[in-house]
């Protein structure tokens, strides 16, 4: 069948005069797409054109003859306004209410994304994972039950691949898993028929103007839907158990408790929800309990991962089966950079959780740690995103006694673990860099130990995602195995 609003969109944007800002992962098959639509397309970027990731991108674009007009290096944000752009690409972390930007939709430019422009045009049913915690994990395990049930998935957002150049491929009978982020949702107004919120905490909170700017954002995930879109939420989270008085569609939800139940809903224990009872996870729908999975088949660690698979399960339960949970349960043994064994030398095993860019997050690593019993030591810190640090050093104590802080944050992660841990119990060394932080654990842990790469931060103040942080350490940890 014929995706009519595709087709219009391209003849929408043929010849349209397009400033595309940020030429990072989502925006540069975004630049390839429309430049082959016609469109007029100049290209915004803080990068210097002598920067070599930009000048590689360039000379990629010359190659496959794709000629733009770049504007790069520190203000290259100028000469937005006043040029007549009509569409305006914003990239995510980049935000809608900049002078310049303002100024060019004031002039009469549309504001709008990739991941906004592919949504209006999907014809395929929608997933939407967003929250503080969760999200990656929750966003694969969706895509895998779902191909397990024998669908054509297409994940996309902020991991798998950027998906507007693929949209001519996509059908009404495919699924397509999206895992979206706050910045990617503080302006979008687009309908999404399965909106998943894992929890929220405060986060991000170096980009938004406060916590309630950042909640607000995730509500856009929920708030355009149609009657019969469903909004999955987390009921044990004082946040996204209210928004159930928000929503326009259905509501379902997960908590640790059969018993649970979100306010302002009647007799909301009558609505669709997950659980855990007698060893399992379960849904209940309609009046039926269905048991969806046994927790001992779930291989991948932590408390937070069973809670991402009872999420994950809620949210795709119309479509599948419990065998294709359990299958999946069998052979999941996480995503890359969330406690990911890189290796064991001299009987010490080396665990990566790059991900952990918030307190939260690395309180979360250290209760599944402590959950098998581990010991050992931390490796922490990065760029703070103004989090509250409470519990953090409680949290760290129960599985490292040894910590080893690099980063802009390590005053932070000290002052947490001063303040809630006993004298004497903990030794904290300072390292200069990721190979001084990495010699230093290997030298302190002992075999039957773990060393964890947990930062508490994100990775902006060495690395420029914390997937380069991750990467980097697993290739510190491998050299290491070779001289020991």
């Amino acid at each position: 069948m014929e995706n009519r609003k595709l087709s219009e969109f391209k003849k929408f944007i043929s010849g349209k005069k397009v400033a595309v800002l940020g030429v990072g992962i989502s925006n540069r098959p975004l630049i390839r797409y429309i430049h082959s639509l016609g469109a007029r397309i100049t290209a915004f970027d803080l990068l210097d054109t002598e920067d070599r990731v930009l000048k590689n991108t360039i000379a990629n674009f010359e190659a496959e003859g794709i000629r733009i007009d770049w504007s790069c290096g520190k203000d290259y944000l100028k000469n937005l306004p006043g040029q007549g752009f009509e569409i305006v690409f914003r990239t995510p972390k980049l935000r809608p209410d900049i002078p310049e930007i303002m100024q060019a939709v004031k002039e009469g430019a549309v504001l709008t994304s990739e991941m906004e422009v592919f949504l209006s045009l999907c014809p395929a049913r929608t997933f939407a994972v967003t929250g503080s915690d969760g999200k990656t994990t929750t966003t694969t395990l969706i895509s895998l039950f779902l191909k397990a049930a024998g669908y054509k998935v297409y994940v996309g957002g902020n991991i798998g691949t950027p998906l507007l150049d693929q949209i001519d491929n996509i059908n009404e009978t495919d699924c397509v898993v999206l895992e979206l982020s706050s910045f990617q949702l503080t302006t979008m107004k687009i309908p999404i028929d399965h909106a998943i919120i894992t929890n929220i905490s405060p986060n991000h909170l170096d980009f938004h103007k406060n916590y309630e700017e950042y909640i607000r954002s995730k509500t856009h995930l929920f708030t355009a839907q149609p009657f019969w879109g469903r909004l999955i939420v987390n009921a044990d989270n004082d946040i996204t158990r209210l928004f159930n008085a928000k929503a326009r569609g259905r509501v379902a939800y997960f908590s640790w408790s059969k018993q649970a139940t979100l306010p302002g809903a009647g007799e909301s224990t009558m609505l669709d929800h997950a659980y855990v009872e007698d060893g399992a996870i379960w849904i209940s729908s309609g009046g039926v309990e269905t048991r969806m999975v046994m927790i001992k088949d779930i291989i991948v660690p932590g408390r937070h991962n069973l809670e991402n698979f009872m999420t994950a399960a809620m949210a795709v339960f119309p479509y599948i089966r419990p065998e294709h949970v359990s299958t999946v349960a069998r052979s999941f043994a996480g995503v890359e950079h969330r406690i990911e064994l890189v290796a064991t030398i001299n009987g010490v095993r080396y665990f990566n959780s790059s991900i952990d860019s918030s307190p939260n997050r690395t309180i979360h690593t250290m209760e599944a740690l402590a959950d098998r019993g581990d010991r050992g030591v931390i490796i922490a810190g990065g760029q703070d995103k103004k989090c509250d640090y409470t519990g953090l050093g409680r949290a760290i104590l129960k599985v490292c006694d040894r910590i080893i802080l690099c980063g802009e944050n390590a005053d932070l992660i000290q002052n947490s673990i001063e303040s809630e841990c006993a004298p004497g119990s903990y030794q904290i060394r300072k390292a200069a860099d990721y190979e001084e932080a990495v010699c230093l654990a290997s030298e302190q842990a002992k075999p039957g130990e773990v060393v964890i790469l947990s930062p508490a931060g994100t990775s902006y103040d060495f690395f420029r995602h914390f997937e380069e942080r991750g990467n980097f350490f697993k290739e510190l940890v491998n050299k290491l195995a070779t001289k020991k």
